[in-house]
Formats: C-alpha cells, sequence, structure tokens
C-alpha cells in the first residue's frame, strides 16, 4: 500500500484507508507531548491507545503528518505513520465508526452552544436590552461558533451527516444575530 492511497482503496466501497500514528515522545518537558496531542486532536485522529492514533489517510492529512513529524523531532522522540486497513470488513467498520463517533459528539457539543446561543438573544429580546454593548457582545460570540465551526469542518474529513445539520444551525444563529442587529438599530434610532 503506497502512501497516496485514496480513501475508496480501502477494502469495501466508499470505505476510507487510514494512516495508524505511533508516537514516541519523552516525558520531559511535558510541552512536547501536549503541543503533538493538541495537533493529533486538531486533526481529528481518534486516539486507539495511549500512543496510537488514526486518521483517514487523504491529501489533507499530509501537511499533519509533516507537522506532527517535526512536533516529534523537536522533542527528541519520533512518529511512525503506516497505512492500514482494517483486517476485515468487521475492523474497518470499527474504525471508521469510532472515528465518526468522535465527530458527531464535536457537532453535537456545537449544536448546544448554538442553541445556548439562540436562548441568550432571545432573552436579549424579551428583555429589551438593545444595546451597542450586547450587540458587540453578541457578535463576538457568533464569531467564536464560526471559528469553531470552521475548525470541525476541517478535521470531519469523511463529512459525517452531523455536519450538514451543524450548518444549518449556524446559519439560523447568523440570521437571527441580524435580526437582533437591526432591532439594536431600531431602538437606538440610528441609520445603520
Amino acid at each position: 500500500m503506497g502512501a497516496t492511497r485514496d480513501a475508496a482503496d480501502a477494502t469495501g466501497p466508499g470505505a476510507p484507508a487510514w494512516l495508524i500514528l505511533l508516537t514516541r515522545l519523552p516525558s520531559e518537558p511535558a510541552r512536547h507531548r501536549m503541543a503533538v496531542w493538541r495537533e493529533l486532536r486538531r486533526s481529528g485522529a481518534v486516539a486507539l491507545g495511549p500512543s496510537a492514533w488514526a486518521v483517514p489517510n487523504l491529501p489533507a492529512t499530509r501537511p499533519v503528518l509533516d507537522r506532527l513529524r517535526q512536533l516529534a523531532a523537536t522533542a527528541g522522540g519520533s512518529l511512525i505513520a503506516l497505512d492500514a486497513d482494517g483486517h476485515d470488513e468487521q475492523d474497518t467498520d470499527a474504525l471508521t465508526r469510532r472515528y465518526e463517533d468522535a465527530r458527531v459528539d464535536e457537532w453535537a457539543e456545537f449544536t448546544r452552544d448554538c442553541g445556548k446561543y439562540l436562548d441568550e438573544i432571545a432573552r436579549e429580546e424579551r428583555l429589551g436590552k438593545f444595546t451597542l454593548a450586547e450587540l458587540e457582545e453578541e457578535e463576538q460570540s457568533l464569531d467564536r461558533l464560526r471559528r469553531w465551526y470552521r475548525e470541525l469542518r476541517g478535521r470531519d474529513l469523511l463529512r459525517t451527516t452531523s455536519l450538514t445539520d451543524a450548518s444549518a444551525r449556524l446559519k439560523q444563529c447568523e440570521v437571527t444575530f441580524d435580526h437582533y442587529a437591526e432591532d439594536v438599530y431600531a431602538a437606538l434610532g440610528s441609520p445603520f
């Protein structure tokens, strides 16, 4: 199996091929282990064990692999990347499910935060809290949701179905914010 395989080359049609990442890092200083862990998490890799991770073997993972190798080298450790498929269809499905479950959990948390955001704006509307300071705070919260959405979308390499729901929820937040902004400007008598 070559390093340039496509996800469709795995055991089943449409099943992803995987990279298994094995890390070996010194225990001190801890900042190196934390940097590797953060990069693995940011990439969407799923933990298979204390020093073993899996990530879909797609072109988008090449820069991640390069960064991880550099981080490991800087720490005086090592990173080994292995091409892998499941031993059989059951193993392949289990690994894919583990990856998708991690993404579903992340998207669910994002969607819950979108709900909190919508509740917050509804509360401000009910209270008649139409100030520029509150509008700015709500805009910052929306920007945080947008950044988080981009991060999650960037690591959801298999494009789980939760992505569509989260996208719709973010759009709802944006539309609600726009209406709230109009209400704030109207209450202030501003021609914005």
